[in-house]
């Protein structure tokens, strides 16, 4: 396909979509994004050399626009959670997009879709992402629909089950849906099919479904992975499902909410395999790695903090939908977060939090700071009276108390990273951001734990965390509304 056509693609803020952005950019193709919310595009390394669509799928309006003038579009979007009400907004999404499409004359959609058994008992996610396909391939534009199995990749809901279940469990009790089998595919050969599709126009109309080279079940997966990290784990095996007992139970044991791995689980009551031969046919010079090999690059990428993408990308909050306090659990970390509007400038709220710390403490029970800093001193850390160089001013790099200062946006952000001894890393970081008139300060708490002893840490630290940072982030606010004045 010739590369100076246009390419839309949907889902960029996603796990696939972020991936395949800087691929068909180092590909020579020109690239647009549809996203709901172009900020949470920040940060992206390729943000400058792309088109910029703010619209959401379920606005027709919006996907005519975006989509003027593309040759091929991917279509990568889909809802979360599953349940019957994001269901059918995906199904109402996939009608918009494919009637815009016909509308606006694109040549293609490429589609990634889910591996199913159609013949099985769908939950509602696996049957929208099936039936997205139906319409998707049954509007006016020709579509190639992949259907993928389990994805493994740094960062994939899949890695991340597995990853921590190994880490953290030397004896698991498995349901049954631990011995169903599956065909689990590299995100990196996800990724090639999705490009050498473009170079398919033979493929236009077809269903193909990929995965890896070989048939494994979630048993010999999560083995596998103890086996490459040089663990030993022993699987008890039980005759019940449970798809909702387990989805809670790895919620507790891992960082990934019950609602976002309860469509895997219910998925793996039926055999995840691929069951033609079309791949092979249409894409030969692809050559799907083993899970091992798999497992093995996903590691090192972790290990070099090298992650381009995760399952799920830090929460985006507008005004319009503000809590006051809420508690996820996201892209492997525990994440607390608070915000308040204020009647100010982000200069004061910036100002105000940009001077915690030092002589001036922290504001809020800064007895229980103190006692921190000792324990982490009698253990052999920094302690917390480092201090600060400056009592107003801070510096990308310099120490603050317990902290290191990582980023600094002058009236907008300050995020610390902590050098006390933990069982993972911790950040705390501060936000000033405009809201028409007013300023929307958030706090938030983020921490990475390493193993068990991280886990049991956070926990045994959630209550406290809750009176100390609540009373922190008031008593910054009532500084910031001194300092304006």
């Amino acid at each position: 396909m010739s590369a100076c056509k246009l390419i839309l693609v949907t889902g960029a803020t996603g796990y696939v979509g972020g991936r395949l952005v800087p691929r068909l950019l180092e590909a020579g193709y020109r690239v647009r994004v549809l996203v709901r919310d172009p900020a949470r595009l920040r940060g992206r390394t390729w943000l400058d050399k792309v088109e910029i669509f703010g619209g959401d799928a379920l606005i027709e309006d919006a996907l005519t626009e975006a989509l003027k003038g593309v040759s091929v579009a991917y279509y990568l979007i889909h809802g979360r959670q599953g349940g019957k009400d994001s269901a059918e907004r995906d199904m109402r999404a996939a009608r918009n997009f494919a009637h815009a499409a016909e509308q606006m004359k694109v040549e293609r959609i490429i589609y990634l879709g889910e591996l199913v058994d159609p013949a099985s008992d769908l939950s509602p996610y696996l049957r929208a992402r099936h039936e997205t396909g139906y319409i998707l391939r049954h509007g006016g534009v020709p579509v190639t629909e992949f259907r993928a199995g389990m994805i493994v990749g740094s960062g994939s809901v899949l890695f991340e089950m597995i990853r921590y279940l190994s880490e953290r469990e030397p004896v698991l009790i498995c349901p049954a849906w631990f011995f169903s089998h599956a065909q689990p595919i590299a995100i990196r050969d996800v990724l090639a099919y999705l490009i050498a599709a473009l170079d398919a126009p033979e493929s236009a109309g077809r269903l193909i479904e990929i995965g890896g080279p070989t048939r494994l079940t979630y048993a010999e997966m999560l083995l596998e992975y103890a086996r490459e990290r040089g663990l030993t784990r022993l699987l008890i095996r039980t005759p019940f499902h449970a798809p909702r007992l387990s989805a809670y139970w790895v919620h507790m044991v891992t960082p990934i909410h019950w609602r976002l791995v309860l469509p895997l689980i219910e998925g793996l009551r039926a055999q995840l395999i691929v069951r033609d031969e079309a791949a092979r046919k249409y894409f030969p010079q692809i050559k799907p790695m083993d899970f091992r090999t798999a497992v093995r690059l996903a590691l090192g990428r972790i290990q070099r903090d090298n992650v381009e993408t995760s399952w799920s990308d830090a929460l985006v909050t507008v005004a319009g939908d503000l809590k006051p306090y809420t508690f996820t659990v996201e892209q492997g970390m525990f994440i607390e977060t608070r915000q308040m509007l204020l009647d100010l400038e982000p200069e004061s709220v910036f100002r105000s939090y940009t001077g915690i710390g030092g002589e001036r403490g922290w504001l809020y029970m800064d007895w229980a700071w103190g006692i921190r800093g000792w324990l982490d001193k009698a253990v052999g850390g920094v302690g917390l009276r480092r201090g600060r160089r400056h009592p107003d001013e801070v510096r990308v790099g310099e120490s603050l108390d317990f902290w290191r200062v990582e980023a600094v946006e002058t009236n907008r952000l300050l995020r610390l990273r902590a050098e006390m001894k933990l069982p993972g890393k911790a950040w705390l970081e501060f936000k000033s951001e405009p809201r028409g008139d007013q300023t929307l300060f958030t706090v938030t708490a983020y921490f990475a734990p390493h193993g068990l002893l991280g886990f049991l840490y956070w926990y045994a630290m959630w209550l406290p965390h809750r009176f100390i940072f609540d009373g922190l982030t008031r008593r910054l606010a009532s500084r910031a509304r001194v300092l304006a004045h």
